[in-house]
């Protein structure tokens, strides 16, 4: 080994020495000699596994699995067995150990876990993006062994933090996977920090320049920020202190994902997201008091601050599904400034920051575990009862990820957790399936609503049931619960296939009754004839008496001119082709993949990307290759769902061409404003318009202009000449609602 080489290995070497000793640091107070001695074997083996194996970084694997021991040790709270089974989580799949060898050297437990982290290999690893077709895999290891879930979000938030020497691809698919199921998944199981983080981390990939625009502000911002909060909660500290509790006070800044979010759905900028920064007060109180003292406190704040009324969340008295406690008020502090403030225990916080850990460590509180249970039991009851295709599947597991939660009341006062804006029939499908397809009516309150009534936290709900009835189509859009919606499917499905076989019956016996026999090929020229999707729809038709005997007759006359007339009926019926949705390559803007091949392809309505713009082809299972930007709002799904699906591509200008662009403005309506837009599009910069409409209310004005632009920088130029007309407040690039 040459000296260079010696060098760079005594260095990996004291590395992993180095990281391996801050592993044993994050585990001081909770491993005793026999733990610690596990968790030396468990480095020992990864070590001589992965000997010699580099990542892309070229830093040595092995400190990978180290990390990800340290996330699981000191970010989420596990021990030594998870501990252990983290430094051991790639050795499997990795080498030439066996689960039977980690079983004979580990105990059943690693063993169990390996084997949950190894069934997931290909599914998600720092490589491969997910695919929706294998997310099932990922929840069935929920529903065994939690562990197995948590250790993963580790290994993906290690990877997350060491992506930078991976291809622009692979990041923007990682990123976008981790936004849509990581970071949920964090967020349910009770990971904030953690999930605040993976947002953070994935918005730096999908969209660098609002990351890095956003992270200017809010350094630029801070110091100026905390010195307020400071400020506002002197008064506060010293009330605190004469009340005799201990305490802590943090102030901290909003994550860049959080106020990126707040501008995107409300419409403000960064300077107009009025609460980035917040204040939380940990009391350090016994379980008997912590209710009590965290509203003391919150009536010390009130005492010099006015609270907004609507903004007060007391997940105290009525905590999250998993776990989560605190009380959120808005208060308006110094200067007209609205402060964000959060009150919790010190076990609420805990609990908080470490999720389904921190339960463990105080699993005497039933309240928080039994919650838990809760939600674990309703994923595997997702997990039996969906026969979805896997998309639709992912989109209703996600559902129930996203969603906020009220909490309502049955007639005999137990409390049950569901979906904001969730329906009567959510309820009585959370209750037992049975009281769900059997739902007649409903009482909220005691006074009788619609199924379509959106509960709210706080309601008594009363199911009135009948035998006779059964779900009907219009139910899927009152329910919020994946449980409900795959009930009523199921219901949906089992009455269609018996009307599909009664109608089976009917047709072949009026058929029989007009000589026309039911063989195969007729049964098609009856789809095609009555414009239907397949021949289960025309038995179902014909079991609900829609298909009738005049409409056969007619059938069996036209059919009588033999097979032309036939053809010529299909013909007419298909459908004409959307040639203005059509943009074919001329070799000249687009090419796609490694290969750069020249191909055919749309330009998707969704995002309207033009030439300079970032973007992705999706090959879609009826259109073609259609063409996205990397920003589009579908952009994260497609790439997180069909991964396998979306291609490389890049714009190669060689000859001048023309793209359509939608251009939003905003501001302030003055005279001949319309005029003077239209003068600099037209006059000055020689762009065409194609459409324009602009309306003013009340001294403000909005409007799209549709224009004909070169490329991105062309579309920019035109963009930065209207800012500075008088009156406009704003100019953005316009993303239509088509996909």
């Amino acid at each position: 080994m040459d000296d260079t080489k010696q060098a760079q290995h005594d260095r990996d070497k004291a590395e992993i020495i180095n990281r391996y000793r801050a592993l044993l640091r994050s585990m001081e107070g909770k491993a005793d000699a026999k733990d610690k001695k596990m968790v030396r074997r468990a480095f020992n083996l990864a070590l001589d596994a992965h000997n010699g194996i580099k990542r892309k970084s070229g830093e040595p694997y092995i400190l990978h699995p180290i990390e990800v021991a340290i996330i699981v040790a000191r970010e989420i709270g596990l021990g030594p067995t998870s501990i252990a089974a983290a430094l051991l989580h790639d050795v499997v799949e990795d080498s030439d150990y066996t689960l039977e060898d980690i079983e004979r050297m580990f105990g059943e437990k690693v063993a169990r876990i390996i084997d949950g982290l190894t069934k997931m290999s290909g599914v998600f690893d720092q490589n491969i993006s997910a695919q929706a077709e294998n997310f099932r895999k990922l929840l069935l290891t929920i529903s065994d062994d939690l562990r197995v879930i948590l250790i993963k979000i580790a290994d993906r938030l290690h990877n997350m933090r060491t992506m930078e020497s991976m291809p622009h691809h692979k990041q923007l698919k990682i990123a976008s996977e981790t936004l849509f199921i990581f970071a949920p998944l964090a967020h349910r199981i009770g990971l904030y920090t953690i999930k605040s983080e993976l947002e953070d981390l994935s918005l730096k990939y999908t969209e660098p320049e609002v990351y890095r625009d956003i992270a200017l502000k809010i350094k630029a911002s801070r110091a100026g920020e905390m010195k307020y909060l400071k400020r506002f909660s002197s008064k506060i500290r010293d009330s605190i202190k004469r009340e005799d509790f201990e305490f802590t006070i943090k102030e901290r800044t909003k994550s860049i994902y959080s106020i990126r979010r707040k501008m995107m759905n409300q419409g403000v900028t960064f300077d107009e997201v009025y609460d980035k920064f917040a204040m939380r007060i940990i009391v350090d109180s016994p379980p008997e008091r912590e209710k009590a003292d965290c509203w003391r406190v919150y009536s010390i704040v009130t005492d010099f601050y006015r609270p907004n009324p609507d903004r007060l969340r007391d997940w105290i008295s009525a905590p999250k599904s998993n776990g989560y406690e605190s009380l959120h008020t808005t208060v308006m502090g110094p200067d007209g400034h609205w402060v964000e403030v959060q009150i919790r225990s010190k076990r609420m916080d805990e609990i908080a920051e470490k999720g389904y850990a921190a339960h463990w460590k105080y699993k005497e509180d039933r309240a928080t575990s039994d919650n838990l249970d809760q939600w674990l039991t309703r994923v595997r009851d997702l997990l039996e009862n969906s026969d979805a295709n896997a998309v639709e599947f992912v989109d209703n597991f996600k559902m129930q990820l996203f969603s906020d939660e009220i909490f309502v009341f049955t007639p005999q006062g137990d409390m049950r957790n569901l979906p904001k804006n969730a329906s009567p029939l959510d309820f009585a499908f959370d209750i037992h399936t049975d009281i769900g397809v059997h739902t007649l009516g409903a009482k909220v309150n005691g006074k009788l609503v619609p199924l379509s009534f959106n509960l709210r936290s706080g309601d008594q709900v009363e199911i009135i049931t009948s035998e006779k009835q059964k779900p009907k189509e219009d139910w899927l859009n009152y329910v919020k619960t994946s449980k409900a919606r795959s009930k009523i499917k199921q219901s949906l499905k089992d009455d269609y296939n018996k009307m599909v076989d009664k109608g089976r019956a009917v047709l072949e016996r009026k058929l029989n009754f007009i000589k026309v026999k039911m063989t195969e090929s007729n049964i098609q020229r009856m789809v095609n004839h009555f414009n239907y999707k397949n021949p289960q729809e025309l038995f179902y038709k014909a079991g609900m008496g829609i298909v009738d005997n005049k409409m056969l007759k007619e059938f069996a006359k036209e059919t009588q001119g033999g097979i032309y007339q036939y053809l010529r009926s299909k013909i007419r019926r298909q459908p004409q082709s959307k040639t203005d949705e059509v943009k074919v390559s001329d070799g000249s803007t687009l090419v796609f993949g490694p290969n750069e091949d020249v191909l055919e392809y749309k330009l998707a309505k969704c995002c309207n990307p033009i030439s300079g713009d970032e973007v992705f082809g999706f090959v879609t299972s009826n259109e073609g290759i259609k063409v996205h930007r990397s920003d589009c709002p579908n952009a994260i799904s497609m790439q997180s769902k069909f991964a396998n699906r979306t291609i490389q591509a890049k714009w190669v200008r060689t000859e001048a061409s023309s793209f359509n662009a939608n251009i939003l403005i905003k501001g302030i309506d003055t005279v001949g404003l319309v005029n003077k837009v239209t003068q600099i599009i037209s006059n000055d910069l020689n762009v065409n318009i194609r459409s324009i409409g602009i309306a003013g209310e009340d001294g403000v004005f909005e409007g799209n202009i549709q224009v004909i632009v070169e490329d991105r920088v062309h579309l920019n130029n035109v963009m930065d000449k209207l800012k500075k007309v008088e009156g406009v407040v704003s100019v953005e690039r316009k993303f239509s609602k088509r996909s």
